[in-house]
């Protein structure tokens, strides 16, 4: 049965049927719409904000960029896109991804095909006929054959719950989801509460606007430079002269980024201390000046041997101190709680700089939290400091938060979020989930999604799915889902691999340790793509080995 005559037979007219919905509208929900549509499927594309974009609709916060290459951190299926397409900064500000999505959107003419506004809000399975039925926002019911949620790892706010937060008479902002009409500091007593990636970035530009700036710091993280600048013509020349070698050597590198500097990266061959201590420290010195992400694959044992962490974070340690003036806030600033690279290594630009200024002043509530807001602003650690604005940095949950959300049921009435509530993100690599047939993930829980180039990870996950929709139709499947066999031992094997590397030793949204109450474990693969890759190509190449395919219930049979 082809494509096409199974949307005839299944969707028929009906204008609430589909064969797949895809959930969100940013880089892979744009891209799986895209592809099967072409795969000859009926599609709708729902989302809940007023635009595509994904996270970076919401997350339009002042200094808010992409901490990956401009030229990498974008589609690769195309190459009348990637040749097309200029990027005025070598790190894309949130304004330019989002003119980028857009163009996309209207060049590939997705539009039609997209439902803006429309948050689902109920997914349940219907066992009798193989479908998900949705439930909308916009209170309309959907039904569709297969559901492919591209919701996103960093979608979720997380709700800080700060007390009395309503008492505040002032201002309230939420870098999470920014307001899109534009918010003026000038003149104003302005707090911002967070220092992780989000307030990293936007510490330094409301600083150079705000009377004072107050940042309340819970705990310091690592951040190395930006190192953006405005697009080289003759970089951009040379990466669309050799995009076919670029995206062939990212798909082989372990974080999906190929590009260090002008170069394209080979994978390390060597341990830190193979080297001398002059060649370490130019290896070092080489990614200060590149690319934060090279360092997660400077040396081979940087995330597994804490002699090798230390050394790479005591290099990182001495450029901060180096670049406040004052001792005791450098201190502050210096992160002695975790080792390097097990949590997020943020982007900084200008951030530490911004702590010599006189209207800026760092405030420790590593010990005391918010106490709780008040009229006039906020008390800390038994202190209370006014404000005109507070700006909540506080982060997302990760991985799992815009899943979990959603009140999804499956078979015999099994609820997803009860379930990863108790146990964890039950996946089979990130891709699906036993007990929930026709249910697709991209860039799920215990995929390579947080340490890989999301984009390139979307678009292959997506290709993966397609040729088992195919699969199916021509063999006359309805409905596939994990064994519990295969989810327990990839569940397993994933905390194996994690437990073999330092990332255990950080309080982590890796961990799911930024969420109250949320299960400690890892929550993406460090084992690498190319033996996820692997391995999923195994399972397809043995007729998809570690899924069930059943037919309808009324022919079902071995295959």
């Amino acid at each position: 049965m082809t494509a096409t005559s199974h949307q005839q037979s299944v969707s028929g007219s009906s204008a609430d049927s589909f064969d797949i919905v895809v959930i969100g509208a940013g880089y892979a929900g744009l891209y799986a719409l895209h592809y099967y549509r072409k795969l000859g499927y009926r599609v709708r594309l729902y989302d809940k904000a007023g635009g595509v974009g994904g996270t970076w609709y919401w997350n339009r916060y002042p200094g808010a960029r992409v901490d990956i290459e401009s030229m990498e951190y974008s589609y690769s299926f195309s190459e009348d896109i990637q040749q097309n397409w200029q990027w005025s900064e070598r790190y894309a500000s949130q304004p330019e991804l989002m003119r980028y999505l857009n163009w996309v959107a209207d060049r590939l003419e997705l539009r039609p095909d997209i439902q803006l506004n429309s948050e689902m809000k109920t997914a349940r399975y219907d066992e009798a006929a193989d479908r998900w039925h949705l439930g909308l926002s916009t209170g309309e019911s959907v039904a569709t054959r297969f559901l492919v949620l591209a919701t996103g790892i960093l979608s979720a706010a997380k709700d800080p719950q700060f007390k009395n937060r309503e008492r505040f008479k002032g201002a309230v902002y939420f870098t999470s989801s920014w307001p899109h009409d534009p918010v003026s500091f000038k003149g104003k007593r302005v707090a911002v509460i967070g220092t992780g990636s989000s307030g990293i970035q936007s510490i330094p530009e409301i600083a150079k606007e705000a009377a004072h700036l107050t940042v309340f710091q819970r705990s310091a993280n690592f951040a190395v430079p930006s190192c953006n600048r405005p697009m080289e013509p003759e970089f951009e020349r040379w990466v669309k002269d050799n995009y076919l070698e670029i995206r062939e050597r990212e798909l082989r590198t372990h974080v999906g980024c190929a590009i260090v500097g002008n170069e394209i990266r080979a994978n390390p061959t060597k341990a830190t201390f193979e080297v001398s201590e002059e060649e370490r420290l130019e290896a070092f010195e080489r990614c200060w000046n590149a690319a934060n992400f090279s360092y997660y694959t400077v040396f081979t044992d940087i995330l597994t041997d804490k002699r090798a962490n230390d050394a790479l974070g005591d290099f990182i340690r001495d450029r901060i101190r180096a670049q406040v003036k004052d001792p005791k806030v450098a201190e502050l600033l210096t992160p002695h709680d975790h080792p390097v690279l097990t949590r997020r290594l943020c982007a900084e630009n200008g951030y530490y700089l911004t702590y010599n200024r006189d209207n800026v002043l760092l405030v420790d509530i590593s010990k005391s939290g918010i106490d709780e807001f008040t009229e006039k602003g906020l008390k800390a650690g038994g202190k209370e400091y006014e404000f005109d604005i507070i700006v909540c940095a506080t982060g997302f949950d990760a991985m799992t938060g815009s899943i979990m959300r959603m009140d999804i049921h499956g078979r015999g009435g099994r609820q997803m979020s009860r379930e990863w509530a108790e146990k964890g993100a039950r996946t089979r690599a990130g891709m699906m989930s036993e007990g929930y047939p026709n249910l697709f993930m991209l860039n799920g829980p215990t995929s390579p999604a947080a340490f890989f180039q999301p984009v390139l990870l979307g678009e292959w996950q997506t290709r993966w799915f397609g040729r088992l929709m195919r699969r199916m139709d021509q063999r006359g499947f309805t409905a596939v889902e994990p064994t519990v066999e295969a989810e327990n031992e990839w569940i397993q094997h994933n905390i194996e691999v994690a437990d073999h590397t330092l990332f255990p030793l950080a309080k982590s949204w890796y961990m799911g340790d930024n969420v109250p109450g949320k299960p400690r474990v890892i929550l993406s693969y460090l084992g690498g793509f190319s033996l996820y890759r692997s391995t999923l190509e195994a399972s397809e190449d043995n007729k998809y080995t570690g899924f069930k395919l059943e037919r309808a219930k009324l022919s079902q049979a071995a295959e």
